[in-house]
């Protein structure tokens, strides 16, 4: 049968129709069923392309994705990052833009490598690989992969074998072998029963409770971003916090815990409230903070610390590029200064650094950001019962951002099997069960606290064992057999 062909014109309008379809599949559409839609429309005629159209398709493509999905970009960049209207604007662009390049270069070198023998399997394979390219190249951005939309969808059981990007292939595989489908190879219909109904035969349990639950208390200051860092605002976020924890002092909480940066200063100058706080708890009870630390030698680093029944702290590792460092920095300063923007000076954190223990169990951390990687947190599961995220999703205003964020720290519980707490300045605060479903929620935009219990575990899935990289492997297997063999002239 012929290859599909249509205009190009229409290829790339169905290319940014993909992209947003994509957006859709997350939170807080939640429509996890059109991700194998978006793939069809990007494999839909994808033979009959040279490299070059083929690259502009996945950069149409990105557009869509990003544009309608990352966008929240602009709140941070315009309205925390006190940049102008025009500035903001061109820096979402090109962030957009930039983002885009990602599918594009996938795309441009499926069709430079790849023939029309077996495409549906190559093609699926190539997508995961190009996943896996924007996982870690210029330091990584894997928001919106196409597995994430699966938490909820009948292909959910998969996650604790191979985590996202296994999500990601089935998902891709999907949308190729459907549009076999369409064209009257009926014989597709066979592996996407297998991949579909395989789940039902998989185990729904993978790790076991370990000891009592916990009762959990987060605590919500919901701080005006915008003053946060003022002296007005450090004075109202010692009082929220302080206040928040005195109402949860006479009671029997194994942990309260404090959100990312919750007191806006340093250690040092925060160790009197602390000790105040501390003095007022009983003492069983452990507190666990954000706080940005300051070592003898002037760097600086995003933190976790434990007081009261807890020991040890945590330094972010992975850092948000030009939020808190900046990337290229002897090329970029220039600029950033020429525009007067905010300078990031945070400093990594140790690779490899033990969980916190806190209330008689281990805590892995992942602070704001980190929880996207699924393969950092679940290093940190292979030698904690509990994980525990704090975000200061603020920046992100009241776009769509914290609810993505969210649905991703659902995946790395539902991959690990651990429950997830999730502390945040002011939304989406919430606990989370080792099978990903949120258990507890408060509400966005409010000064509140949230309550509820929190059960450690042991044992470990087979994602958390070895993490991404045979799924990678397989996905570069799927390509093998669609490269062209170039003849000997």
């Amino acid at each position: 049968m012929p290859a599909f062909r249509h205009s190009p014109t229409l290829g790339c309008l169905l290319a940014v129709a993909a992209g947003g379809l994509t957006t859709l599949t997350a939170s807080p559409f939640e429509l996890w069923w059109l991700g194998p839609v978006a793939v069809g429309l990007i494999y839909l005629g994808i033979v009959s392309l040279t490299p070059g159209q083929a690259a502009l398709r996945g950069w149409c493509y990105g557009l869509g994705l990003f544009g309608s999905g990352a966008s929240w970009v602009y709140v941070s960049i315009h309205d925390y990052g006190y940049t102008g209207v025009p500035l903001a604007l061109l820096l979402t662009t090109l962030f957009v833009a930039g983002l885009a390049l990602f599918p594009a270069v996938t795309l441009w070198l499926y069709r430079r490598l790849a023939g029309p023998r077996l495409a549906w399997l190559s093609f699926a394979g190539a997508w995961v690989l190009g996943e896996w390219l924007r996982t870690w190249l210029f330091t990584g951005f894997p928001w919106l992969l196409l597995g994430t939309s699966q938490v909820d969808s009948p292909l959910a059981p998969w996650a604790p074998i191979g985590g996202v990007y296994l999500l990601s292939l089935i998902t891709a595989l999907t949308g190729t072998l459907g549009v076999e489908l369409l064209r009257r190879r009926w014989w597709a219909a066979l592996p996407i029963a297998a991949l579909w109904l395989a789940p039902l035969a998989l185990p729904t349990q993978w790790t076991s409770p370990s000891g009592q639950p916990l009762r959990v208390a987060l605590l919500q200051g919901n701080l005006d971003q915008a003053i946060k860092w003022t002296a007005d605002g450090q004075r109202e976020a010692v009082h929220r916090y302080t206040e928040l924890t005195r109402t949860h002092g006479d009671e029997a909480y194994d942990l309260i815990i404090w959100p990312e940066a919750a007191l806006p200063m340093f250690e040092r100058e925060a160790r009197p409230v602390f000790e105040r706080v501390q003095s007022q708890l009983p003492p069983d009870t452990a507190l666990l903070t954000g706080i940005l630390q300051r070592d003898g030698e002037g760097l600086y680093y995003n933190s976790v610390v434990g007081l009261g029944n807890a020991q040890g702290e945590y330094r972010k590792t992975h850092l948000v590029p030009f939020g808190e460092y900046l990337p290229l920095e002897s090329l970029l300063a220039d600029t950033i200064a020429f525009f007067n923007l905010p300078m990031p000076a945070m400093t990594p954190g140790p690779e490899s650094q033990p969980p916190l223990r806190a209330a008689g169990t281990t805590i892995g951390n992942a602070i704001c950001y980190e929880i996207i990687y699924a393969d950092r947190v679940a290093a940190q599961a292979r030698h904690s019962a509990l994980l525990l995220t704090v975000s200061n999703d603020t920046w992100f205003g009241r776009s769509i951002g914290p609810l993505q964020h969210l649905q991703m720290a659902r995946l790395r519980a539902l991959e690990n099997g651990r429950h997830v707490i999730r502390a945040t300045s002011n939304g989406v605060t919430a606990t989370i069960d080792d099978r990903g479903r949120v258990t507890a929620r408060a509400p966005q935009f409010e000064v509140t606290s949230l309550t509820g219990e929190v059960q450690p575990m042991t044992g470990l899935t087979p994602f958390t064992r070895t993490g991404s990289w045979p799924v990678w492997l397989l996905a570069a297997v799927l390509v093998l057999p669609g490269l062209r063999l170039r003849r000997k002239q």
